[in-house]
C-alpha cells in the first residue's frame, strides 16, 4: 500500500513563508547597515558548495596572497573558465568573503576562479594587476584538469578588482609579460569598477606610485585594438565609485573599436551589484542573469 503524506495545513504554511521572508530580511539589513565584510560573511553562510568540485588554495605566485578558490560543476568538461577578483579599494578583501560569487558562477557552468591578490600601500600599482596576470597563467595552465576550456575564459572584477580585470587584459603589457594570449580571453566583466578617475583626490592614492598620474595608470588610457568584448556593469544608486567611470570607459572602448555593453543596473547599490551575484539574493537586482547573458553570447561554442 502506498502511504501519502497529508497536505500541509495553512497553519505548518504560514511559518515557513515567514521563515524565507525573515531569512531575506536578515541579508538585506546585513547588506545595509553591516560592514562590507559582515555582509560578505553573511552571504557565505547561507550558500552551499554540496555538489560542486571545490579545490581551495591554488598557488599562482611566491606571495601568501598569491591563492585562488576554484569552484567547478561536478564532470565539467571544457566548460567556460571565469577569474573573479574581489573589490576593496586595492587595501583589503580576499577570495574568502567571495565563495558567494564562486558558488553562483559554477551553478551556472562555470568553472570559476576566486583570486586573493597583494594589497596596497605596501604594494602598489602595478603589482595586483601584474598578480592577476599571472592567476590568468596558472587557471589557463590547470583549467584542463579543473574541468575548463584554456581558450575560453573571462575575467570579472567588482570595485578595485573591476579595475585590475579591465587592466590586466586591455593593456597590452601585463599578459605579454605573463605569456597569456589575448585570445584566450573572450570576455571582460566590469562590475562597478573605477576605470576613469583622479585617484591623487582620493584616499586610494595609496594604492598607486607617488608621483603617478591618471594617464599612466587609468584602464581607459590603456585600450588594445584587439581586446575581447566587455560589459560593464553600473549601480544606479552607487555613491562610491561614479558612473562617469563606465561612460569613460564604453567611450574609450568604442573608439579602439572593442565591443562593449554599458548596463545601468536600477535599485542597487555599490555593495548590493555585487551581492546580487549571489543566488538567494537575485530578488535585488539583474547582476548575475546580465553576467551568465554576456558569458553566453560570447563563450566558444
Amino acid at each position: 500500500m502506498t502511504r501519502t503524506s497529508p497536505a500541509p495545513s495553512r497553519r505548518s504554511r504560514v511559518p515557513r513563508a515567514a521563515l524565507l521572508g525573515a531569512g531575506a530580511l536578515l541579508l538585506m539589513t546585513a547588506l545595509a547597515a553591516c560592514s562590507r565584510d559582515g555582509a560578505q560573511g553573511t552571504l557565505n553562510r547561507v550558500v552551499s558548495t554540496a555538489g560542486l568540485n571545490v579545490t581551495s588554495d591554488v598557488r599562482y605566485g611566491p606571495d601568501v596572497r598569491n591563492v585562488m578558490d576554484v569552484y567547478a560543476p561536478q564532470n565539467a568538461r571544457s566548460a567556460p573558465v571565469v577569474l573573479f577578483i574581489h573589490g576593496g579599494s586595492w587595501e583589503s578583501g580576499d577570495k574568502d568573503g567571495h565563495k558567494f560569487v564562486g558558488e553562483s558562477l559554477a551553478r551556472a557552468g562555470y568553472v570559476t576562479a576566486v583570486m586573493s591578490y597583494r594589497l596596497a600601500p605596501a604594494n602598489r600599482y602595478p603589482s595586483y594587476v601584474q598578480d592577476a596576470a599571472q592567476a590568468l597563467k596558472v587557471l589557463r595552465e590547470k583549467a584542463g584538469a579543473l574541468g575548463g576550456n584554456p581558450q575560453n575564459v573571462f575575467v570579472m572584477g567588482h570595485s578595485a578588482g573591476g579595475f585590475n580585470a579591465v587592466e590586466v587584459v586591455d593593456n597590452a603589457r601585463w599578459l605579454a609579460e605573463a605569456d597569456v594570449p589575448v585570445s584566450a580571453i573572450r570576455g571582460v566583466i566590469g562590475v562597478a569598477g573605477p576605470y576613469s578617475y583622479d585617484f591623487r583626490q582620493f584616499s586610494s592614492a595609496k594604492a598607486f606610485p607617488v608621483g603617478a598620474t591618471p594617464d599612466e595608470v587609468m584602464p581607459d588610457r590603456h585600450v588594445r585594438a584587439d581586446a575581447p568584448p566587455h560589459l560593464l556593469l553600473v549601480a544606479e544608486n552607487d555613491d562610491t565609485v561614479y558612473p562617469q567611470n563606465a561612460l569613460n570607459m564604453e567611450a574609450a572602448l568604442k573608439r579602439a573599436g572593442v565591443p562593449v555593453t554599458r548596463t545601468v543596473l536600477s535599485k542597487l547599490n555599490h555593495i548590493t551589484i555585487i551581492a546580487a551575484m549571489a543566488r538567494p539574493l537575485t530578488f535585488l537586482g539583474g547582476t548575475r542573469q546580465a553576467v551568465i547573458d554576456f558569458i553566453e553570447a560570447h563563450r566558444l561554442p
